[in-house]
């Protein structure tokens, strides 16, 4: 028997297992997606491409995908700027570093519901602790319009920035001291030693960071639902939380799941897009 044979063998319990937990079920959603399927009324029949034309022109989607994109790229890049930040500073401190990294692991590990509900007290209008910090204004952060999104941005900043913390921060304990003495001799410091030394040796990791995290961001719904549950007037409504109610609560299971693989085909880009940059950067390097 030769060794890729083997391989194969070797792995087939683990495809099999993967094909019916993932593989299936996603096929089994495409195929909803061309259908009208509501079961509460005992419909089901072939719509073929009519739900994704009707995505086309859907004002309620392109508002979801617009909330989505802008949750995104905000939450995300704020994310990665303040976890390289922390990670710098985490290295530059010597005394309470265990203590830091225990507040840093004790945010992250919070499960999202949580995190939600802790915010939504802090947020709240007459008693939360965000107004008093202010002022003693009486601001509805998450029944205004303008200020809703805003306020879903934060709380989901604060719940993964430990996590671009953490691991630009192992990346950082690594680098070795000689290159910084060696550069400081070459006069290049501060600025100039950031740009030459930590940038270009932490880069890789930040763009690991950015791809989970952006790909996390696409597909959250925990947090908004429960702090907003889409609103108010649909400010804080993204692709998963339109699914959810079209699968869910209008029991629209052909019309839910055409949004679904819409989705997943633009996460699945999204991963495609990283993934070519990480490669092209590790080919340069």
């Amino acid at each position: 028997m030769t060794d890729h044979r083997l391989a194969w063998i070797l792995l087939a319990p683990a495809l099999a297992v993967l094909g019916g937990l993932t593989v299936y079920p996603a096929l089994w959603v495409l195929w909803l997606s061309f259908q009208y399927r509501v079961p509460v009324f005992s419909i089901s029949r072939w719509a073929g491409l009519d739900h994704y034309a009707f995505l086309a022109v859907d004002t309620r989607f392109w508002n979801a995908a617009w909330v989505t994109g802008v949750f995104t790229g905000c939450s995300v890049a704020l994310e990665c700027g303040l976890g390289l930040a922390m990670a710098l500073a985490l290295r530059g401190q010597s005394r309470g570093r265990r203590v830091a990294l225990a507040l840093l692991l004790l945010a992250w590990a919070l499960p999202s519901v949580v995190t939600a509900k802790m915010f939504e007290w802090l947020y709240h209008p007459a008693g939360g602790l965000v107004n008093f910090l202010v002022g003693g204004r009486t601001i509805n952060w998450l029944g205004d319009p303008d200020l809703a999104l805003p306020a879903l941005i934060a709380a989901d900043v604060w719940r993964a920035t430990p996590f671009v913390t953490l691991l630009c921060f192992a990346r950082l304990l690594t680098i070795p001291a000689d290159l910084y003495e060696a550069a400081q001799v070459d006069g290049a410091a501060g600025l100039q030693a950031f740009a030459r030394i930590t940038w270009p040796l932490v880069r890789p990791i930040l763009l690991v960071a950015l791809l989970f995290r952006t790909l996390d961001a696409l597909r959250a719904f925990d947090i908004m639902f429960v702090l907003t549950g889409g609103g108010p007037a649909g400010a804080t409504e993204t692709l998963t939380v339109y699914a959810y109610r079209a699968l869910f609560q209008t029991l629209q299971m052909g019309f839910g799941s055409a949004i679904g693989v819409v989705v997943f085909a633009f996460v699945m880009v999204v991963a495609v897009a990283y993934l070519w940059v990480i490669n092209r950067q590790d080919q340069t390097a």
